[in-house]
């Protein structure tokens, strides 16, 4: 494979191949000489002098009469479906999904501001570049160990995709609100709507998890937020205390469980191993849970439907499917809700329902829509 992809002769192999702590062993003869048979099937050498450089500087594993699904690395189960979404841009989406990802951070505004976190890491001799939408947003030049940085073990920072970010900015949150983060899991949402919020006001922080949600009681502490209620969903009396809560909040944020294929690049494994129930099951779930929430938002309140997915089954249609059912809720376009919660111009969305790709937006893949409900 390194010879085919990365363009490696036979002699550059015993640097690699060398025994050492992390190498793996050292080629032997019949190894080297079977190395050097299939590069001259292939052409890549000339069969008479085996150590020339290759012919070809391509990825030569790759072959035009390859299905367009192979070349672009797309499990076949998705194929039709990313497909239908990204039309012509498929081949350059799914290879963005190939590169490593970012590394982005949040700064923490109720401690510091971005400039000022920007510096403090600089003297850590980590550097870093403002991210392009996010303005609480900072993406590393290069991948570093925060947690030996002051600004992480003060609560300053936390580590935070800018797609992320952008989920708990485009709710809008501010002051004195009373919120919702429905399946707020480890709370890097919640952390974002309390410093959007200045700390008051209230979040209640929820989640089916009772051992992933305890780990956002050290997040908040170290953050200094202490405005939010964490309320486990696996209590009967929370579930109890949900439904009482009729029109009694100004932002509920369901940050569904889904598929996480916006996050293949982070998670290759995911594109070819199953975790985790089928797709039509989370589908289902996604459904029901809006159903479940929807009667909390104030009349004028806001329900934002978010998840990590790129499918259109989860994301899309499940929006469709709730407004069609409750005509009281009324689409917000992203442009809008942009602006309404003061994110920096331009908006890099021009559609109804905000979706970010590694391709188009070097973030993750996500998938936002904010629904107003009707203020009388």
């Amino acid at each position: 494979a390194s010879i085919l992809i990365d363009g490696l002769t036979p002699d550059d192999l015993p640097h690699l191949f060398n025994g050492n702590k992390y190498h793996p062993d050292i080629l032997n003869d019949d190894e080297m000489a079977a190395v050097k048979k299939i590069m001259s099937s292939l052409n890549l050498i000339e069969a008479s002098d085996p150590l020339v450089k290759p012919k070809y500087d391509i990825a030569l594993l790759n072959h035009p009469d390859m299905p367009e699904q192979v070349l672009a690395e797309c499990p076949e189960w998705a194929y039709d479906r990313l497909k239908s979404i990204f039309k012509d841009n498929f081949q350059k989406e799914m290879a963005a999904m190939l590169m490593p990802a970012t590394l982005d951070i949040r700064v923490n505004t109720l401690k510091i501001d971005r400039a000022e976190a920007k510096a403090l890491l600089a003297k850590d001799d980590i550097e870093s570049d403002l991210c392009p939408y996010s303005p609480v947003g900072l993406r590393l030049k290069s991948k570093s160990y925060l947690a030996h940085s002051k600004a992480f073990k003060k609560g300053l920072i936390e580590i935070q995709d800018e797609g992320s970010q952008l989920l708990a900015l485009i709710c809008g949150a501010r002051a004195g609100m009373q919120v919702i983060d429905y399946c707020a899991g480890g709370g890097g949402k919640t952390l974002a709507l309390a410093a959007t919020m200045g700390g008051k006001g209230r979040i209640i922080a929820m989640d089916i998890d009772e051992k992933r949600l305890a780990k956002a009681k050290p997040r908040l502490t170290k953050a200094d937020v202490h405005n939010v209620e964490l309320r486990t969903l696996s209590d009967d009396k929370h579930r109890k205390w949900l439904r009482r809560q009729k029109e009694n909040f100004d932002i509920v944020l369901v940050d569904a469980p889904c598929s996480s294929s916006g996050t293949w690049r982070r998670n290759p494994d995911l594109k070819w191993n199953h975790y985790g129930p089928q797709h039509s099951e989370i589908e289902t779930v996604q459904a029901e849970i809006l159903e479940r929430v929807y009667e909390t938002v104030k009349p004028g309140g806001k329900l934002i439907y978010a998840t990590c997915s790129l499918f259109s089954e989860e994301n899309e249609n499940q929006v469709n499917a709730f407004l069609k059912n409750h005509p009281e809720f009324k689409l917000v376009p992203t442009t809008t809700a942009w602006t309404d919660a003061g994110l920096p111009a331009p908006c890099p969305i021009d559609a109804d329902m905000m979706r970010l790709s590694p391709a188009h937006h070097q973030t993750d893949g996500f998938f936002a829509a904010v629904m107003q409900k009707a203020a009388s």
